[in-house]
Protein backbone atom coordinates (compact mmCIF):
# COMPACT_ATOMS: atom_id res chain seq x y z
CA UNK A 1 0.00 0.00 0.00
CA UNK A 2 1.29 3.35 -0.91
CA UNK A 3 0.08 6.89 0.29
CA UNK A 4 -0.92 9.34 -2.64
CA UNK A 5 0.64 12.86 -2.81
CA UNK A 6 -1.23 15.90 -5.38
CA UNK A 7 2.14 17.38 -7.57
CA UNK A 8 1.27 20.80 -9.21
CA UNK A 9 3.77 21.14 -11.82
CA UNK A 10 4.05 25.08 -13.43
CA UNK A 11 6.05 23.92 -16.42
CA UNK A 12 7.81 21.29 -18.21
CA UNK A 13 11.38 22.50 -17.11
CA UNK A 14 10.42 22.22 -13.40
CA UNK A 15 9.29 18.90 -12.60
CA UNK A 16 9.94 17.04 -9.68
CA UNK A 17 13.57 16.23 -9.77
CA UNK A 18 15.31 14.05 -7.51
CA UNK A 19 12.04 14.01 -5.34
CA UNK A 20 10.62 11.88 -7.74
CA UNK A 21 13.15 8.54 -6.71
CA UNK A 22 13.31 9.67 -2.90
CA UNK A 23 9.57 9.51 -2.54
CA UNK A 24 8.49 6.49 -4.43
CA UNK A 25 11.31 4.83 -2.30
CA UNK A 26 9.67 5.92 0.50
CA UNK A 27 6.33 4.60 -1.00
CA UNK A 28 5.12 7.95 -2.22
CA UNK A 29 2.94 7.19 -5.11
CA UNK A 30 2.93 10.84 -7.17
CA UNK A 31 0.16 12.09 -9.20
CA UNK A 32 1.50 15.26 -11.14
CA UNK A 33 -1.08 17.54 -12.79
CA UNK A 34 0.28 19.91 -15.41
CA UNK A 35 -2.56 23.12 -15.71
CA UNK A 36 0.04 24.34 -17.98
CA UNK A 37 -1.19 21.79 -20.45
CA UNK A 38 -4.81 22.53 -19.65
CA UNK A 39 -5.41 20.10 -16.81
CA UNK A 40 -7.58 20.76 -14.60
CA UNK A 41 -6.64 21.13 -11.19
CA UNK A 42 -8.20 18.76 -8.13
CA UNK A 43 -9.92 19.46 -5.08
CA UNK A 44 -8.19 17.90 -2.23
CA UNK A 45 -11.48 15.79 -1.23
CA UNK A 46 -11.67 14.71 -4.42
CA UNK A 47 -14.52 14.86 -7.58
CA UNK A 48 -11.93 15.58 -10.01
CA UNK A 49 -9.97 13.55 -11.69
CA UNK A 50 -7.54 12.34 -11.13
CA UNK A 51 -9.58 11.86 -7.70
CA UNK A 52 -8.87 12.45 -4.31
CA UNK A 53 -8.77 12.43 -1.61
CA UNK A 54 -5.14 13.10 -1.12
CA UNK A 55 -2.58 12.17 1.44
CA UNK A 56 -0.04 14.89 0.79
CA UNK A 57 0.54 18.23 -1.58
CA UNK A 58 3.47 19.76 -3.44
CA UNK A 59 3.51 22.90 -5.50
CA UNK A 60 6.72 22.64 -7.34
CA UNK A 61 7.87 26.13 -8.87
CA UNK A 62 8.12 28.01 -11.96
CA UNK A 63 8.71 30.95 -14.11
CA UNK A 64 5.48 33.19 -13.18
CA UNK A 65 5.03 35.62 -10.27
CA UNK A 66 2.96 34.48 -7.35
CA UNK A 67 0.75 37.40 -8.56
CA UNK A 68 0.03 36.99 -12.66
CA UNK A 69 -3.04 35.47 -12.50
CA UNK A 70 -3.76 37.50 -15.82
CA UNK A 71 -0.40 35.57 -17.58
CA UNK A 72 -0.95 32.20 -15.42
CA UNK A 73 -4.58 31.45 -14.93
CA UNK A 74 -4.39 28.74 -12.89
CA UNK A 75 -2.54 30.29 -10.14
CA UNK A 76 -5.74 30.94 -8.37
CA UNK A 77 -7.20 27.92 -8.35
CA UNK A 78 -3.35 26.52 -7.09
CA UNK A 79 -3.36 29.61 -4.41
CA UNK A 80 -6.97 28.22 -3.18
CA UNK A 81 -5.56 24.14 -3.25
CA UNK A 82 -2.89 25.82 -1.07
CA UNK A 83 -5.29 27.21 1.03
CA UNK A 84 -7.30 24.49 1.72
CA UNK A 85 -4.55 22.14 2.45
CA UNK A 86 -3.09 24.44 5.21
CA UNK A 87 -6.59 24.85 6.91
CA UNK A 88 -7.43 20.77 6.52
CA UNK A 89 -3.71 20.38 7.89
CA UNK A 90 -2.58 18.08 4.68
CA UNK A 91 0.77 17.59 4.48
CA UNK A 92 2.33 19.98 2.13
CA UNK A 93 5.36 21.32 0.67
CA UNK A 94 5.34 24.77 -1.61
CA UNK A 95 8.77 24.97 -3.08
CA UNK A 96 9.49 28.46 -4.96
CA UNK A 97 7.23 29.32 -6.52
CA UNK A 98 5.05 26.89 -4.41
CA UNK A 99 6.08 28.63 -1.07
CA UNK A 100 5.29 32.26 -2.82
CA UNK A 101 1.74 31.13 -4.05
CA UNK A 102 1.17 29.61 0.11
CA UNK A 103 2.53 32.68 1.43
CA UNK A 104 -0.09 34.98 -0.71
CA UNK A 105 -2.83 32.37 -0.06
CA UNK A 106 -2.33 32.81 3.74
CA UNK A 107 -1.97 35.98 4.58
CA UNK A 108 1.47 36.72 3.68
CA UNK A 109 3.49 39.35 0.84
CA UNK A 110 5.06 38.62 -2.03
CA UNK A 111 7.14 41.20 -4.07
CA UNK A 112 10.08 41.18 -6.47
CA UNK A 113 13.27 40.89 -4.29
CA UNK A 114 15.09 43.46 -3.95
CA UNK A 115 18.81 42.27 -3.50
CA UNK A 116 18.41 40.71 -7.72
CA UNK A 117 17.75 37.45 -8.95
CA UNK A 118 19.04 34.63 -6.32
CA UNK A 119 21.01 31.65 -9.02
CA UNK A 120 22.97 29.13 -8.17
CA UNK A 121 24.40 27.28 -5.34
CA UNK A 122 23.55 29.37 -1.68
CA UNK A 123 24.71 28.71 1.44
CA UNK A 124 21.50 28.99 3.60
CA UNK A 125 21.41 28.92 7.84
CA UNK A 126 18.84 27.29 9.58
CA UNK A 127 17.08 29.08 12.32
CA UNK A 128 16.61 28.16 16.24
CA UNK A 129 13.09 27.29 15.46
CA UNK A 130 14.14 24.33 12.85
CA UNK A 131 15.78 22.39 15.83
CA UNK A 132 11.99 20.96 16.82
CA UNK A 133 10.52 20.15 13.25
CA UNK A 134 9.52 17.14 11.15
CA UNK A 135 11.72 18.37 8.10
CA UNK A 136 14.55 20.40 9.04
CA UNK A 137 15.48 18.88 12.64
CA UNK A 138 18.25 16.21 10.65
CA UNK A 139 19.65 18.84 8.46
CA UNK A 140 23.28 20.56 8.92
CA UNK A 141 22.58 23.75 10.63
CA UNK A 142 24.20 25.37 7.52
CA UNK A 143 23.83 23.70 4.21
CA UNK A 144 24.08 24.94 0.29
CA UNK A 145 21.14 24.55 -1.94
CA UNK A 146 20.24 25.08 -5.62
CA UNK A 147 18.47 28.73 -6.09
CA UNK A 148 16.87 30.20 -8.82
CA UNK A 149 14.43 32.93 -8.09
CA UNK A 150 13.63 37.39 -8.33
CA UNK A 151 10.21 37.41 -6.21
CA UNK A 152 10.60 36.93 -2.89
CA UNK A 153 8.35 35.88 0.49
CA UNK A 154 8.93 39.62 2.03
CA UNK A 155 5.94 38.79 4.70
CA UNK A 156 5.68 35.72 5.95
CA UNK A 157 1.91 34.68 6.94
CA UNK A 158 0.87 34.85 10.01
CA UNK A 159 1.60 32.19 12.29
CA UNK A 160 4.62 31.38 9.85
CA UNK A 161 7.76 29.84 11.82
CA UNK A 162 10.71 30.94 10.02
CA UNK A 163 13.08 27.61 9.63
CA UNK A 164 15.65 28.77 8.07
CA UNK A 165 17.53 32.13 6.18
CA UNK A 166 19.92 33.23 3.83
CA UNK A 167 22.08 37.03 3.16
CA UNK A 168 19.87 38.31 0.74
CA UNK A 169 16.82 37.02 1.13
CA UNK A 170 15.80 35.89 4.76
CA UNK A 171 12.90 34.26 4.81
CA UNK A 172 13.87 30.97 3.17
CA UNK A 173 11.83 28.27 4.80
CA UNK A 174 8.87 28.87 6.78
CA UNK A 175 5.92 26.43 8.50
CA UNK A 176 2.67 26.78 8.92
CA UNK A 177 1.02 24.67 11.26
CA UNK A 178 1.68 21.65 12.39
CA UNK A 179 2.22 19.78 8.31
CA UNK A 180 2.65 22.96 5.74
CA UNK A 181 6.01 23.95 4.56
CA UNK A 182 7.59 26.81 2.29
CA UNK A 183 10.96 26.88 0.72
CA UNK A 184 12.46 29.23 -1.45
CA UNK A 185 15.04 27.52 -2.68
CA UNK A 186 15.07 24.07 -4.62
CA UNK A 187 15.94 20.85 -2.74
CA UNK A 188 14.28 18.63 -5.40
CA UNK A 189 16.75 20.42 -8.47
CA UNK A 190 18.64 17.68 -10.18
CA UNK A 191 21.95 18.92 -11.94
CA UNK A 192 20.42 18.44 -14.93
CA UNK A 193 17.42 20.67 -14.16
CA UNK A 194 19.62 23.23 -12.86
CA UNK A 195 21.29 23.15 -16.23
CA UNK A 196 18.19 23.12 -18.22
CA UNK A 197 17.26 26.56 -16.46
CA UNK A 198 20.86 28.72 -17.09
CA UNK A 199 21.03 27.18 -20.70
CA UNK A 200 18.66 29.57 -22.51
CA UNK A 201 18.71 32.17 -20.00
CA UNK A 202 22.48 32.93 -20.46
CA UNK A 203 22.39 36.69 -21.68
CA UNK A 204 19.88 37.65 -19.03
CA UNK A 205 21.98 36.31 -16.49
CA UNK A 206 24.86 38.20 -17.80
CA UNK A 207 23.22 41.45 -17.69
CA UNK A 208 22.76 40.68 -14.17
CA UNK A 209 25.98 40.03 -13.90
CA UNK A 210 25.63 36.08 -13.32
CA UNK A 211 28.14 33.69 -15.49
CA UNK A 212 26.12 31.28 -16.73
CA UNK A 213 28.94 28.84 -16.36
CA UNK A 214 30.54 29.35 -13.67
CA UNK A 215 26.92 28.90 -11.47
CA UNK A 216 27.05 25.59 -13.47
CA UNK A 217 29.89 24.16 -12.75
CA UNK A 218 29.49 24.77 -9.39
CA UNK A 219 26.20 23.22 -9.44
CA UNK A 220 27.59 20.04 -11.47
CA UNK A 221 30.50 20.09 -8.45
CA UNK A 222 27.86 20.23 -5.92
CA UNK A 223 25.72 17.16 -7.24
CA UNK A 224 26.41 14.73 -4.60
CA UNK A 225 26.57 16.76 -1.60
CA UNK A 226 23.27 18.40 -2.49
CA UNK A 227 21.67 14.65 -3.28
CA UNK A 228 22.88 13.91 0.64
CA UNK A 229 22.04 16.88 1.85
CA UNK A 230 18.46 16.74 0.77
CA UNK A 231 16.88 13.34 0.26
CA UNK A 232 16.81 13.38 3.89
CA UNK A 233 14.13 16.42 3.68
CA UNK A 234 12.11 14.44 1.12
CA UNK A 235 12.36 11.32 3.68
CA UNK A 236 11.04 13.69 6.29
CA UNK A 237 8.13 14.76 4.27
CA UNK A 238 7.03 11.03 3.32
CA UNK A 239 7.25 10.26 6.84
CA UNK A 240 5.19 13.39 7.68
CA UNK A 241 2.76 12.12 4.79
CA UNK A 242 2.66 8.45 6.46
CA UNK A 243 2.10 10.16 9.94
CA UNK A 244 -1.15 12.07 8.87
CA UNK A 245 -2.82 9.55 6.70
CA UNK A 246 -2.61 6.69 9.12
CA UNK A 247 -1.54 2.86 6.73
CA UNK A 248 -2.17 2.23 3.50
CA UNK A 249 -5.10 4.73 2.28
CA UNK A 250 -3.94 5.60 -1.14
CA UNK A 251 -4.44 2.73 -2.70
CA UNK A 252 -2.35 -0.47 -4.72
CA UNK A 253 0.03 0.76 -6.79
CA UNK A 254 3.68 0.83 -6.31
CA UNK A 255 4.94 4.31 -5.27
CA UNK A 256 6.38 6.29 -8.65
CA UNK A 257 4.82 8.97 -10.66
CA UNK A 258 1.48 8.93 -12.27
CA UNK A 259 0.50 11.87 -15.00
CA UNK A 260 -2.37 13.77 -14.74
CA UNK A 261 -4.37 14.09 -18.18
CA UNK A 262 -2.12 15.35 -20.59
CA UNK A 263 0.36 13.91 -22.38
CA UNK A 264 3.80 15.34 -21.18
CA UNK A 265 5.51 12.89 -18.85
CA UNK A 266 8.88 13.11 -17.50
Amino acid sequence: MTHRILIVEHEAEAGLGYFAGWLAEAGMTCHVVRPYLGEPLPSLDGGTAPAGPWDGLIVLGGAPSAWDDEGTPWLPGTRALLRRAVETSLPTLGICLGAQLMALACGGRVEPGTAGPEVGLGAISLLPAAAGDPLFAALPLTARAVQYHQDAVTVPPPGAVLLATAADYPTQAYRLGERAWGVQFHPEASVEIFLSWTAPNADRLAEDGLDAARLDAEVVAAGEELRATWRPLAEAFAAVVRGAAGPGTGGTEAGGIVAGSGTHVH
